[in-house]
């Protein structure tokens, strides 16, 4: 049976962001809650030849990340955490799918505007991999966790290659999953979405607070 309100009493959750991305964070703060932020350090690129060497697809592939940013910084809070302390620890990982192609970070400025032609006028699915455990210092169970992946359509405006070029420029794709992010210059060349439009920005608010309805806790607790 859910929790009413009443039930949660005042017990306060931190937010724990495995994720140095600032765009997740500030979601998250748009969204009331106050996140503290520890990057997992996580050596993505040997995780991913493994997924990638058994054919594991880019649902699997951001989802598994997640998982492994979320449970890299859960290890070091666990022996950290003071008595009565109640936390959320939130992974996230994001791609774009792209005609069969998984793109993620391009890196560097030949790669960025190879995509973004590529892309112009056309759609990708952008999947975000979500990994939450909470962790409890008076808890007898094992750590809880539950994690799964959004998927959102993101269709693509036709664009010049002088705009192709003065976006890769400026240098907002190069750290971002596809090249494009929705919430910065980019927002102006994606013409429409299906489904999440947060979840294009790298973190699914809907998704979060069902995974963490699953693991307990009740949403508004976490605004701050």
């Amino acid at each position: 049976m859910e929790k009413s309100d009443s039930d949660w009493g005042a017990a306060a959750v931190s937010v724990v962001l495995a994720s140095a991305s600032s765009a997740r964070r500030k979601v998250l703060q748009g969204a009331g809650l106050r996140p503290v932020v520890r990057v997992s350090h996580v050596d993505e690129d040997a995780l991913l030849a493994k997924l990638r060497a058994r054919a594991a697809g880019p649902a699997e592939q951001v989802l598994a990340l997640a998982q492994a940013k979320a449970r890299a910084v859960a290890g070091e809070l666990e022996t950290s955490l003071s008595p009565g302390a109640d936390a959320l620890v939130v992974g996230c990982d994001s791609m774009l799918e792209f005609h069969g192609e998984v793109l993620g970070k391009p890196h560097n400025p030949e790669v960025a505007l190879a995509r973004v032609r590529a892309l112009s006028g056309d759609c990708g699915v952008l999947h975000t991999g979500h990994w939450v455990m909470r962790l409890r210092s008076d808890a007898t169970e094992a750590v809880a966790e539950v994690g799964r992946t959004e998927s959102t359509v993101v269709h693509f405006t036709d664009f010049s290659e002088a705009e192709a070029r003065a976006y890769v420029a400026s240098g907002e794709p190069l750290e971002v999953a596809g090249s494009f992010t929705i919430d910065g210059l980019g927002g102006a060349f994606i013409s429409g979405i299906e489904g999440d439009p947060h979840n294009v920005i790298g973190i699914s608010l809907p998704l979060l607070r069902k995974l963490a309805g699953e693991l307990g806790i009740f949403w508004p607790s976490l605004w701050s």
